[in-house]
């Protein structure tokens, strides 16, 4: 819902949705989204929807909308897909290496089954709906606007094209503040204030960034539209850990650890409306302020951190034989540096800690970033854009995308859209998709190149797991009575847990 306010309003909206009812087969959670747009439709809130969601599964071959548990359990594909009319808004979730093709086709799928939601909002907001509230936007004024733009002059370009993310930054910040000093001086600390340099600065920024991109075909690091960053692996780093591995591409840097654990250690979760219960997966992202040159606040993880996490895990899990394993694995991905894509960073990272682990991967996980900029004609239509591979901070920041598709060589595993526009049309997700495994296949041969194939043994400090089977007339003499037996066993053998 995000993109579809209007630009300039700052005003805080807070959506609550809640659970009433539950029937433990279907999750609420495409609801969520379709009253979420319904709920705004009929307000007096800015907003141009509405939104259709849908959940698209593939069972035997055939596309489901809304797949309950038992079918998504049968599914290889569990998309989250939400579109307006005519493009595309957001999209997230999972797959078992579905091709780009089929992914398509599945997005298209989706599109169509969110017309009917979308014309019976359209429907209700007539019969029902508010009048919209007329809103005053922020806007730089244009006269402060025009003299920012001249006492800079011609030197944005070359700070914005400074080598190096920190430098970059630097230098358009020494600018920013010799302009906005005398910005205060003509107008008043009372017209020219902190936000409106902020707000004046971002946009100088943007137009610098997007034009340089449009009109010159130049990204701010100097790469082609459709390069990567310089990439650099290791493995078992930390000689302790059962896995571990640096990944880095250009300025962004992830180092993930691999853990085996017993089952016990798998996470154990309430599901009121139905689905697993627990994980013997995890993946935990952490992101420290030091990994773009901040202090701050240390706290529990933010929105950041679960997002993050969470679109790294399932991109890799597809590809791990959870089910006959006998041991439960957890990744955590330590960010040690970042300038764009770290999600994607940590699948290529976590991977390798597992191949490092000996933990069987069945195929290296890798992902990759796609971002857009885009100029739209007088009838609200993309009229040209570049399609921009690995991006940057600053590429996310003043451009409008960030598509995040990973896989391996045989097609797609987890995939996330942020998108800044109203919508995407298809064909141009299409054309990014198609970019999108360019990359990742590029990655995964650099990734072979550090380690092939999962070590053949586990670490010497992971946990070992021996079964040893007896006669079921025995089990009551080796327990004990109230477990004495067994319990000696597990102290007098030093062991973690015994199941029976």
């Amino acid at each position: 819902i995000r993109p579809l306010f209007p630009k300039g309003w700052f005003n805080e909206v807070q959506v609550q949705s809640i659970v009433l009812s539950a029937d433990g087969e279907n999750d609420p959670d495409i609801l969520s989204i379709v009253g979420a747009s319904a709920a705004l439709s009929v307000s007096d809130i800015p907003w141009e929807g509405p939104l259709g969601a849908v959940r698209i599964g593939r069972v035997d071959g055939k596309f489901v909308a809304n797949p309950n548990h038992e079918q998504r359990g049968e599914s290889d594909l569990d998309l989250i897909y939400v579109g307006n009319t005519n493009d595309i808004v957001m999209f997230e979730g999972a797959a078992e290496e579905i091709t780009e093709e089929d992914f398509s086709a599945a997005l298209q799928f989706g599109h169509e089954v969110c017309q009917p939601m979308i014309a019976a909002q359209q429907e209700l907001a007539t019969k029902a709906g508010k009048a919209k509230r007329e809103i005053n936007l922020f806007n730089v004024p244009d006269e402060v606007f025009a003299d920012a733009k001249a006492l800079a002059g011609d030197r944005m370009v070359p700070a914005l094209l400074t080598p190096g993310k920190l430098a970059r930054e630097a230098a358009c910040k020494a600018i920013q503040e010799e302009v906005g000093q005398k910005l205060v001086e003509k107008y008043g600390a009372e017209k020219v204030s902190d936000q409106v340099i902020k707000e004046t600065f971002y946009y100088l920024q943007k137009e610098g960034v997007r034009g340089l991109i449009l009109d010159q075909g130049k990204r701010l690091d100097g790469r082609g539209m459709q390069d990567l960053r310089p990439l650099n692996s290791e493995v078992g780093i930390l000689p302790r850990a059962h896995g571990s591995a640096i990944f880095a591409r250009g300025e962004t840097m992830a180092l993930c650890l691999a853990t085996l654990g017993t089952t016990e250690d798998a996470q154990e979760f309430d599901s009121y409306t139905g689905g697993q219960t627990e994980k013997k997966f995890l993946l935990h992202y952490n992101f420290p302020n030091f990994s773009v040159g901040e202090t701050g606040r240390i706290m529990g993880p933010g929105r950041r951190e679960i997002g993050h996490g969470a679109l790294a895990e399932r991109s890799i899990e597809p590809m791990l034989p959870m089910d006959e394993y006998p041991y439960a694995v957890r990744i955590t991905s330590e960010i040690m540096e970042s300038n764009g894509s770290t999600s994607m960073a940590s699948v290529c990272a976590g991977s390798l800690a597992l191949m490092d682990a000996g933990i069987p991967l069945k195929r290296p996980v890798a992902g990759i970033s796609v971002g857009i900029c885009t100029e739209y004609n007088d009838q609200k239509q993309i009229s040209r854009y570049k399609l921009l591979t690995d991006i940057i901070g600053w590429e996310d920041a003043f451009c409008d995308m960030d598509c995040k598709i990973a896989g391996t060589d045989k097609g797609i595993t987890g995939f996330q859209l942020d998108l800044k526009l109203k919508g995407l049309p298809h064909k141009i997700m299409t054309e990014a998709l198609a970019q999108a495994k360019t990359s990742r296949l590029k990655i995964i041969e650099h990734m072979k190149g550090i380690l092939p194939e999962p070590r053949a043994e586990i670490s010497k400090y992971a946990p070992r797991i021996k079964t040893v089977k007896i006669n079921p007339e025995k089990i009551g003499a080796l327990i004990g009575p109230g477990g004495k037996n067994i319990k000696r066993i597990v102290e007098e053998s030093d062991r973690k847990s015994t199941r029976l």
